[in-house]
């Protein structure tokens, strides 16, 4: 296996912890003016992500400079192609960040209320645009022969691309609900359970329909192992709905991630060795090779990622750890 190799599974590993993790923190997020019926509900939701959430978001910044630093082609051209939904992205991004800190400052309702439907946006408005840009990846953009983006941004939505982005915000809506099945007590799991039925339902449907799509629309049926990883995908869903139907909250959590995975696994081994796919000429594509920094560069990331990766990773597992309990009302900070 040379380096390029390498590091692109690295990337689509980052990526894939990235959804695993903010999967259940969007879910989380969207629903918390939905299921809180009053102020100590909501505080009670919010404080089930306090201490992840922002831990979350390092592997979406690691995966991003390790995108600049080990394929500075594909970063460009994902980039400026992808400018404005990246960039609404990022405002969603900031919009949660602050609603996380602003929203206990002051015990005016209106005041927490009015923060409380910005982190449900800052959480909804990241989970649909994720599932459209790799929605897109998979089913290309019109890529020149200079690796530059030629489209614009209404080239980017259509009916595929935006059944991909509601696929991934309603399998995110459904591990959000089982996460706080899993932290939150009193009332508070059976709404979410009622919550995660609901969206886990008009989740298979659309993943069913996203999965069929994929077959007209790219060419994942020619890769061997990406359409067994997007069938497992819809499998693994569906008995996650069933197991939470009958209050197996833990192994639902488990199979709805492993949706998550998987579904990122047929993304990656889909576009392999390309990285960003050309409509305009497969020729054009950018792959492993073309987009990728010079091997000297990439040997000297593959030493320090190999340094740093697992303390990184050691105490992520540690923090998941030390607040592995409940939500109690003495915790509350948020």
């Amino acid at each position: 296996m040379d380096l390029n190799v390498l590091w692109f599974i690295l990337i689509a590993v980052l990526f894939t912890g990235f959804f695993f993790l903010e999967g259940f923190d969007y879910g989380v997020g969207i629903l918390v003016p939905f299921l809180g019926k009053n102020d100590g509900e909501r505080r009670a939701i919010i404080n089930s992500i306090g201490p992840f959430w922002d831990g979350n978001e390092v592997w979406m910044l690691t995966a991003g400079g390790a995108l600049f630093a080990a394929f500075p082609h594909w970063y460009a051209t994902l980039f400026s192609g992808f400018y404005l939904a990246l960039f609404l992205i990022l405002v969603a991004l900031i919009l949660r960040g602050v609603a996380f800190e602003f929203r206990s400052k002051d015990e005016r309702p209106a005041w927490r209320n009015f923060w409380d439907w910005m982190l449900c946006l800052g959480s909804l408005l990241p989970a649909l645009l994720w599932g459209v840009a790799m929605a897109n990846l998979i089913r290309g953009v019109p890529i020149d022969g200079r690796m530059q983006y030629a489209g614009t941004f209404f080239d980017l939505l259509s009916p595929y691309t935006l059944l991909g982005g509601l696929a991934f915000l309603l399998v995110f809506l459904l591990q959000g609900a089982l996460f706080l099945t899993l932290k939150t007590g009193e009332d508070l799991p059976e709404r979410a359970r009622q919550a995660g039925l609901r969206a886990g339902s008009a989740a298979a449907v659309v993943f069913l329909l996203l999965v069929i799509q994929s077959y007209s629309q790219t060419d994942i049926s020619s890769r061997p192992l990406a359409a067994p990883a997007l069938w497992g995908a819809l499998v693994t869903l569906v008995l996650a709905w069933w197991l939470l139907r009958s209050r197996r909250y833990g192994g639902a959590f488990f199979l709805n991630g492993l949706t998550i995975i998987l579904g990122t696994a047929a993304l990656f081994s889909g576009l392999f060795p390309r990285v960003m796919v050309s409509s305009l000429n497969p020729e054009w594509s950018l792959t492993i090779y073309r987009a990728s920094s010079s091997p000297y560069t990439l040997k000297v990331m593959t030493i320090v990622a190999l340094t740093l990766v697992p303390v990184v990773l050691i105490y992520q597992a540690w923090t998941y750890w030390v607040f592995r309990q409940r939500v109690k009302a003495r915790d509350m900070r948020y």
